[in-house]
């Protein structure tokens, strides 16, 4: 490998979009729901739109620093640029684990799927899963590409088709019926926030995309509208169908769904949705993860092997065999709701200081280029990014104490890596 080739840019508008559609919907929408309408009931509509509501004024905010820097390394640089090295170390490891941990979580869910139909071993199957998704992802960002719009349009397919199905039954239900009232669908709200887990990761595709400063901000804003649109016309047909008891728990409530209305074949052909659904999104995953660790290791933050790209493929292969490792490493972490929660637990504390991000910008350095403007500002201040850092606090404190622990458990150790890695002698600036 030699460390001088570059990644090459070959992403078009549509690949990028289909991208971010592809990596928002899958494991969330697919695994989550039931145990979102346990909690929220019929109004699992309504916890949608509340976790919305940070993607979408984060979204924002992601849009304008990406037309800024369109940069690989994304959350690291963006901080980097505001608040210094030391927190953009921080922020970008958790959010590269994140993404690997996440992997590992959405693999296991294709894995109990696969169970369901086959009977093979759980940690078999993930295992081989990430293996050869991640040897798609080292034969090329074309490959991978192509892989996603395939996938993507199979589980889009199968939330159109939940749709249908539960067209005939709308109005069947009360949509306001909250068993735990409120509170309960703000909950439901912070759990489900991992079903728009994604959108971010867009900007990770920069340096591959052709015309990113803006091919980047159009893209992810068009995919989270598509999305956004998409989660809440499916949970208002979801709990239609039968209300929110049937779904409530469920670990595959579309084929619960499909099974009650087409019957055994209904519930089969949403299996295999469901399977094209969480490889979609462990391969997204991964790629964002492994551009992310290349990023900051070209910013000499990390090794710089980990930088390196192969000169025929150009793609980073030491970053995406270090994910590769260390997802498999944590196949055996606990629950699909459980790593939901700590993920979202990092992706709130990055979205919080990625939203600061923008606001402090605006204030040090008002007079750099912006293709894209995050609307609505007080003199220097934005009102959105603000209105970002306060739901993401909002959403925080809906978490129990043991992901809290857990999370801040991540950042010690984040905190600890970069005191040895500066001891070692790598700079973490850019």
């Amino acid at each position: 490998m030699e460390d001088r080739t570059s990644l090459k840019r070959t992403l078009t508008p549509f690949e990028v979009v289909l991208s971010g559609i592809g990596v928002i919907l899958g494991a969330g929408i697919y695994a989550l729901i039931g145990e979102a309408a346990g909690i929220a009931g019929n109004a699992l509509w309504m916890a949608f739109l509340l976790s919305a509501t940070i993607a979408a004024f984060t979204g924002l905010s992601y849009a304008e620093l990406s037309s800024m820097f369109p940069l690989a390394s994304a959350e690291h640089e963006y901080t980097a640029r505001s608040f210094g090295a030391s927190l953009a170390f921080i922020v970008g490891m958790m959010v590269v684990l994140s993404g690997i941990v996440g992997a590992a979580t959405v693999a296991l869910g294709f894995a109990g799927y696969f169970r369901e139909v086959t009977g093979f071993p759980l940690l078999a199957v993930a295992s081989v899963l990430l293996l050869a998704l991640s040897g798609v992802i080292f034969a090329g960002i074309r490959q991978s590409a192509a892989f996603v719009i395939v996938f993507t349009l199979i589980e889009a397919g199968g939330l159109f088709g939940i749709i249908a199905i539960g067209l005939p039954y709308l109005g069947s239900v009360d949509y306001w019926e909250m068993p735990a009232g409120f509170p309960g669908v703000l909950s439901a709200a912070a759990l489900l926030f991992f079903a728009y887990q994604g959108f971010e990761e867009i900007v990770k595709l920069s340096e591959e995309t052709v015309n990113p400063e803006r091919t980047i901000p159009q893209g992810l804003l068009m995919a989270l509208v598509v999305t956004i649109l998409l989660y809440i016309a499916v949970a208002i047909a979801a709990v239609s169908i039968g209300g929110w008891q049937q779904l409530a728990g469920s670990p595959a409530p579309f084929a619960v769904i499909a099974g009650q209305v087409l019957g055994d074949a209904g519930s089969f052909a949403f299996t295999i949705i469901a399977l094209f659904a969480t490889a979609n999104t462990a391969l997204l995953m991964l790629l964002a993860s492994s551009r992310i660790l290349y990023g900051m290791a070209q910013s000499g933050s990390l090794p710089a092997w980990l930088g390196s790209v192969h000169p025929k493929t150009h793609t980073p292969g030491f970053a995406i065999a270090a994910c590769l490792l260390c997802s498999l490493a944590f196949l055996s972490l606990g629950t699909i709701r459980d790593v939901a929660l700590v993920a979202n637990f990092t992706l709130f504390i990055t979205f919080a200081v990625i939203n600061a991000a923008v606001v402090a910008l605006r204030i040090k350095d008002p007079g750099r280029h912006r293709p894209f403007v995050v609307p609505f500002t007080i003199g220097r201040i934005p009102l959105i990014p603000v209105a970002g850092i306060a739901t993401c606090i909002l959403f925080m404190a809906q978490l129990d104490g043991r992901i809290l622990a857990i999370g801040g458990g991540t950042i010690l150790i984040a905190h600890a890596a970069g005191w040895l890695l500066r001891r070692a002698g790598y700079r973490q600036v850019r």
